[in-house]
């Protein structure tokens, strides 16, 4: 059994820092991939960062400069720091996995909410 468990998130007021954090358990191996996607009320579920096994990243333009990904690798844990946060990304952001054995996990999402 695979599991996604995420905690970082709630509410916090514009201007202002949280870090998620995602820690994958059970029979894994050969991680391919971890990242964070969001999906706000109304709106399509979209890339926020992800990290790779070679360390390359990829970033949503919106979040650039603002978010940051790490993993570690002994933990099978990823993080995403974000700084400045502003309204624009309130949403439930979840975890995501994919394996060298072309298998994707996902979390069960953790609410972030940005607002005064």
């Amino acid at each position: 059994q695979v599991q996604l468990v995420e905690s970082g998130g709630g509410l916090v007021q514009p201007g202002g820092s949280l870090r998620l954090s995602c820690a994958a358990s059970g029979s894994i191996f050969s991680i391919y991939a971890m990242g964070w996607y969001r999906q706000a009320p109304g709106k399509q579920r979209e890339l926020v960062a992800r990290i790779f096994n070679g360390r390359s990243t990829n970033y949503a333009d919106s979040v650039k400069g603002r978010f940051t990904i790490s993993r570690d690798n002994a933990k099978n844990t990823v993080y995403l720091q974000m700084n400045s946060l502003k309204g624009e990304d309130t949403a439930v952001y979840y975890c995501n996995v994919a394996t060298s054995g072309v298998d994707n996990y996902w979390g069960q999402g953790t609410q972030v909410t940005v607002s005064s």
